[in-house]
C-alpha cells in the first residue's frame, strides 16, 4: 500500500494528494498506547495555528481566490518521536482513518495553501481499496458525519472519533502519527471528465467557508456487488427466486470472506468444477455484462475510424445500427470513399435531404453510391426481369456492330446505315446515312461516332445532330477493325495496312505496313499499336516512327481477337490457343490452352482475362500465372458458339448463337441465370452483339432465316430510373 508522504524530524505540512471530498485526521500507529498522544497532537495543531493568527487576514484573500480557481488543498501534520522510514509499509490494521463530529479545531490559518495534490487517480483508488480491506478487520465500522460550525475567525473542521476503536490502547509514545487536515476547494470535474460533487461556494466574506461543501469520502467498489451497484445494476435483479436460501448460507459466505485472495481463487475453481452447465451459464449471464466495454466509443475518432476500415461494407452497415455514435462513425464519407474505390465505384452520389440524427450530421454521398451499386448488382443477380424495351430497326439486316455510351445507343448494320437510339425513350433519334457499303466496325466516345465500312472509308459523326463531320479516305479495301483513343483512331483493313487518323481534322497521320494479309483486329493505347491478321502474325508498332517493334510469331492460324493493357498483349486465334506476350521483349509469356475452336472475343481487366469461344464455352484466366480459373459451362452452358461477352468486377455476361444471354459469377464461375432467352433460340434466333453499362444491358438480336425480327432489347436494372 502506498503511503502518504511524511517529513522526518519536524512538523512541516506535506501534501496528501487525491483526497478531495473530506476533512479528516489520518492516524498511523504501530503499537498500542494511551490516548494522551492524540491530545498532544491536537494541541500542537492549535499552537501551530495560533502562531500564525497574525497572517490570517492576508491569507483569507488568497483563500477566496483559490476557491474560484478550483484547487485542492491538503495539510498533513506529522509528529515523529523517533527515527523511522516513512516509506516502509506499516503492519496490518495500523492504517486507520477516523472521523467524528465531537471535536472541531477552529484555525483560520489551516485554510492557506501549503501544497498541491500530486498523487494520481490510480494511486488513490489503490489506497482506497487497501483502506477498505483494513477497515474490515476492525470490530466496528466508522461513521462519517458533517457538522456545521461558524466562527468569525473562519471555518475548519477536524473530525476525530475514538468510538469503538479503543484509542487508549492503540497508540504508544514514539509511534508516528499523521494528522491529515484536508480542505475542500471547487472541483466540478476530475482529470478524466467524471463529475464530482462541487464544493465551491462563492466568497461571501473574508471568513466564509460553507460546511455544506464538505462531503463524505467515496470509496472505490471492492466487491462484485459494489461494481454492479456502481454500474447502475440492481443486485436484486440477478437473485434466483426458485426458493428460500439454503441453511448455513451466511456462515458459508462468512467463511469465504475470511479466506485470503489466493484461497478464494482455489475455492472458486473447485466450485465451478462442481457446477452444472445451467449454473455456469447463470454465472456467465451475471458476470459478462459487467466487463463489456464499447471500445469504439472510448477511442479517439481517428483511431475508431481506422479500426472500422478493416470491416467489410456489409459489416459497416450492421455496425451503424448499434447506436447513434457508431452510426455517425459508420457514415464517415472518407471511409466510404475508400470502400467505393475497392469496389471500383468512381463517382459519389448527390444525396437528397434526409432526416438527420442530430444537427450537423450528414449522410455520406460515397456510402449512398455504394448502397446504390449494391442494390443494382442485386437486381442483376436476382431482380425481376421486367419486359425489356424493344427497339426495332434495320429491317431484316444483320446488326454488325453495337456501341453504348450514356443514354445513347448506336447500332451499325450491313444495310449501310447506323442508327442512334435513346435508351430512356426507346426511340430512334436519327439514322446516320452516308456509307455506300455495309458498316462492319464502329467506335464511340461521348457524342462522337466513328464507323468503318466495306466502301473502304471511315466516317466521323456527331450523334447529337446526325452530321457527318469527316470522311477518311486512304484504305483500298474494307475497313474491318478500328480502335479509338482520345482524339486519334487506328483503322485496320483487308488491304493489310493500318492507318492512324486525327479525329478532329480528319487527317491521316501515319500508315503502318508490314502485314501480308488482312488486318482483322487492332488495339491502341496512345503510345503503341498492336495488330493481328490473317497472316498468323501479331505486330507491335511505334506509330510515330511507323516502325514495327516486334513481330509476335507462334500462332498457326488466323488471329481474330486482341487485348492490350500496355504491358501484355493477348491474342486469340483460330488455332484454338490464346497467347500472352510481353510487349517490351516480344516474348511469349504463356500459351493458354483449353478451348476447342476459334476464340472470337476477349476482354482483359488487370490480370483477369475472359475469353469466349466457338466451342460454346467461356473461360476465365489469370494471365500472370497462365492458369484457367474457371470454365463457364455445365448444365446451363451455351448450346452454340459464343458471339460476344463482357464482364465487370463480379459478373460475366455472354451471348451466343443459341439465342440466349447468360449471367455468370466471375468469382466462382457458376451460372446465375439467363437474362435473355429468345423463343426462336435453337431454330435460327441469335444474339449477335451485347453491350452493358452499370445499369443496362443492350442486346442486338435477329436471325439469318427470318425466324427472329432484327431488333435491340434493352434491360434496365436500376429501379430508381424505372420509378422515374
Amino acid at each position: 500500500m502506498k503511503q502518504d508522504p511524511v517529513t522526518k524530524g519536524d512538523n512541516k505540512a506535506t501534501s496528501c494528494p487525491g483526497r478531495i471530498d473530506s476533512i479528516g485526521v489520518m492516524m498511523l500507529a504501530g503499537t498500542p498506547s494511551s490516548a494522551s498522544t492524540l491530545s498532544s497532537s491536537i494541541s500542537s495543531i492549535s499552537s501551530s495555528s495560533s502562531l500564525q493568527e497574525e497572517r490570517r487576514k492576508g491569507d483569507e484573500e488568497l483563500i477566496c481566490r483559490e476557491e474560484e480557481e478550483g484547487e485542492v488543498v491538503s495539510v498533513s501534520i506529522v509528529t515523529i518521536a523517533e527515527e523511522s522510514c516513512p516509506s516502509e509499509p506499516f503492519g496490518p490494521g495500523a492504517h486507520v482513518e477516523v472521523a467524528a463530529n465531537e471535536s472541531a479545531v477552529r484555525d483560520g490559518d489551516c485554510r492557506s495553501k501549503t501544497s498541491q495534490s500530486t498523487q494520481t487517480e490510480e494511486e488513490e483508488e489503490e489506497e482506497e481499496e487497501e483502506m477498505a480491506e483494513d477497515e474490515s478487520d476492525h470490530s466496528a465500522l466508522l461513521q462519517e458525519e458533517e457538522e456545521e460550525e461558524e466562527d468569525d475567525e473562519g471555518r475548519n473542521q477536524v473530525f476525530v472519533s475514538d468510538d469503538n476503536l479503543g484509542l487508549s490502547d492503540s497508540l504508544t509514545p514514539g509511534t508516528p502519527t499523521l494528522l491529515n487536515i484536508k480542505m475542500k476547494r471547487k472541483l466540478d470535474h476530475g482529470p478524466d471528465v467524471r463529475p464530482f460533487s462541487s464544493g465551491k461556494k462563492h466568497c461571501k466574506g473574508s471568513n466564509y467557508l460553507s460546511p455544506s461543501s464538505l462531503v463524505p469520502f467515496q470509496t472505490t467498489p471492492t466487491t462484485f456487488g459494489d461494481l454492479r451497484a456502481a454500474n447502475g445494476h440492481s443486485a436484486q435483479r440477478r437473485r434466483v427466486t426458485s426458493g428460500p436460501p439454503p441453511s448455513g448460507l451466511q456462515d458459508w459466505l462468512h467463511t469465504f470472506q475470511a479466506w485470503s485472495g489466493s484461497e478464494r481463487l482455489l475455492a472458486l475453481d473447485d466450485l465451478i468444477d462442481s457446477c452444472e452447465s445451467n449454473q455456469v451459464k447463470h454465472m456467465m449471464q451475471v458476470i459478462e455484462p459487467q466487463f463489456q466495454r464499447d471500445f469504439i466509443s472510448l477511442l479517439p475518432k481517428e483511431l475508431a475510424l481506422y479500426v472500422l476500415t478493416f470491416l467489410e461494407p456489409r459489416d459497416l452497415m450492421q455496425a451503424a445500427q448499434t447506436c447513434s455514435y457508431w452510426r455517425i462513425l459508420a457514415e464517415d464519407n472518407l471511409l466510404w470513399r475508400e470502400k467505393c474505390r475497392e469496389e471500383g465505384i468512381e463517382e459519389s452520389l448527390v444525396v437528397k435531404r434526409r432526416k438527420t440524427l442530430k444537427p450537423g450530421f450528414l449522410h455520406s454521398p460515397w456510402k449512398s453510391a455504394y448502397v446504390q451499386q449494391h442494390r443494382i448488382e442485386s437486381n442483376w443477380r436476382t431482380g425481376d426481369i421486367t419486359s425489356p424495351k424493344v427497339l426495332k430497326g434495320h429491317d431484316d439486316h444483320v446488326i454488325t456492330c453495337l456501341q453504348f455510351c450514356g443514354d445513347l445507343i448506336v447500332s451499325g448494320s450491313d444495310d449501310n446505315t447506323l442508327k442512334v437510339w435513346s435508351a430512356l425513350t426507346s426511340k430512334c433519334l436519327r439514322t446516320l446515312v452516308g456509307h455506300t457499303g455495309g458498316v462492319w466496325s464502329s467506335q464511340m466516345s461521348g457524342n462522337i461516332v466513328i464507323s468503318g465500312s466495306t466502301d473502304r472509308t471511315l466516317k466521323v459523326w456527331d450523334a447529337e445532330n446526325g452530321e457527318c463531320l469527316h470522311t477518311l479516305y486512304g484504305h483500298t479495301s474494307t475497313v474491318r477493325c478500328i480502335h479509338l483513343h482520345d482524339k486519334q483512331v487506328v483503322s485496320g483493313s483487308r488491304d493489310a495496312t493500318l492507318r492512324l487518323w486525327d479525329v478532329d481534322s480528319g487527317e491521316c497521320l501515319h500508315v503502318l505496313t508490314g502485314h501480308v494479309a488482312a488486318v482483322r483486329c487492332v488495339q491502341y493505347d496512345g503510345r503503341r499499336v498492336v495488330s493481328g491478321g490473317y497472316d498468323f502474325m501479331v505486330k507491335v508498332w511505334d506509330p510515330e516512327t511507323e516502325t514495327c517493334l516486334h513481330t509476335l510469331q507462334g500462332h498457326t492460324n488466323r488471329v481474330y481477337s486482341l487485348q492490350f493493357d500496355g504491358a501484355y498483349v493477348v491474342s486469340g486465334s483460330l488455332d484454338t490457343s490464346i497467347r500472352v506476350w510481353d510487349v517490351v521483349t516480344g516474348g511469349c509469356v504463356h500459351t493458354l490452352t483449353g478451348h476447342q475452336s476459334l476464340t472470337s472475343g476477349m476482354e482483359l481487366k488487370n490480370n483477369i482475362l475472359v475469353s469466349g469461344n466457338a466451342d460454346s464455352t467461356v473461360r476465365v484466366w489469370d494471365i500472370r500465372t497462365g492458369q484457367c480459373l474457371h470454365t463457364l459451362q455445365g448444365p446451363h452452358k451455351h448450346q452454340s458458339a459464343v458471339t460476344c461477352l463482357q464482364f465487370s468486377r463480379t459478373l460475366v455476361v455472354s451471348s451466343s448463337d443459341d439465342g440466349t444471354v447468360k449471367l455468370w459469377s466471375l468469382a466462382t464461375g457458376e451460372w446465375i441465370r439467363d437474362l435473355v432467352a429468345l423463343q426462336s433460340g435453337g431454330s435460327g434466333g441469335v444474339v449477335w452483339r451485347i453491350r452493358a453499362s452499370n445499369t443496362r444491358l443492350v442486346a442486338a438480336v435477329g436471325s439469318r432465316n427470318g425466324t427472329e425480327e432484327t431488333k435491340l432489347m434493352v434491360l434496365d436494372f436500376d429501379l430508381t430510373d424505372n420509378q422515374k
